[in-house]
C-alpha cells in the first residue's frame, strides 16, 4: 500500500516524461509536475495577500473615489472599469483578483446609474480577462509564456483581440449600442 501511495504522489508531484518516438511530442508531454507550477502558485498567493491588504486598508476605496469623479456617462464609466481592471492586472498580478476587486468596486455605481449587471460583467471581462496574458508577471502571462515557451513581449504584437477588445468595449459604450438600462 505504501508503494502505491508513493507512486501516486510521485506521478502528481514529480516530473513526467513519456517516450512517444516523436521528439516534438515527447517535448510537449514532458512536465515538471506540480513542483513546476509552484512559482505560479506562489505568485497567486502573494497577489491575493496584496489585494487583501489594499482592500483592508481602504486604499482601493480611495482610488475608486478618484475614478468616480471622472465618470460623466456610459463611455467614461466603462473606460474607468476597463482601466481599473487593467491596472489591477498590472499591479496585483492576478486575473481573478482583478475581476473580483473591479466588479466589487463598480457594482454600486453601475446599479446607481441604472445599468444592467451584464455591462459591468462585460467591461470586467474585456478589461481583465483578455488583457491578463499581456502582462509578463501576471499569473496568466507567466503561465502562457511558460507553456508556449515564448516570452510574453514576443507574442504581444500578435494578440490583436487582447488589446483591441477593451478599446472596442469603450467605443461600443460611447455609441450606446446594446447598452441596456434596468426598467
Amino acid at each position: 500500500m505504501t508503494s502505491l501511495y508513493k507512486g501516486i504522489m510521485q506521478a502528481c508531484y514529480g516530473s513526467t516524461a513519456i517516450e512517444t518516438g516523436v521528439p516534438m511530442l515527447d517535448e510537449l508531454v514532458q512536465t515538471s509536475g506540480m513542483s513546476g507550477m509552484m512559482p505560479t502558485v506562489w505568485l497567486i498567493i502573494c497577489a491575493q495577500t496584496f489585494g487583501g491588504a489594499l482592500t483592508a486598508t481602504g486604499q482601493l476605496r480611495d482610488l475608486m473615489q478618484l475614478l468616480l469623479r471622472l465618470v460623466r456617462g456610459t463611455a467614461s464609466l466603462v473606460a474607468s472599469t476597463v482601466g481599473t481592471c487593467l491596472f489591477c492586472n498590472i499591479a496585483l498580478a492576478d486575473q481573478y483578483l482583478s475581476i473580483m476587486l473591479s466588479s466589487q468596486m463598480f457594482r454600486d455605481t453601475y446599479r446607481e446609474h441604472g445599468y444592467e449587471s451584464r455591462l459591468l460583467s462585460r467591461s470586467c471581462e474585456d478589461g481583465a480577462t483578455v488583457t491578463s496574458v499581456l502582462v509578463p508577471w501576471n499569473t496568466c502571462g507567466l503561465t502562457q509564456s511558460t507553456v508556449l515557451g515564448v516570452a510574453t513581449l514576443t507574442y504581444l504584437p500578435f494578440c490583436f483581440f487582447n488589446y483591441l477588445s477593451p478599446l472596442t468595449s469603450i467605443i461600443v459604450a460611447a455609441t450606446g449600442w446594446k447598452i441596456k438600462r434596468k426598467n
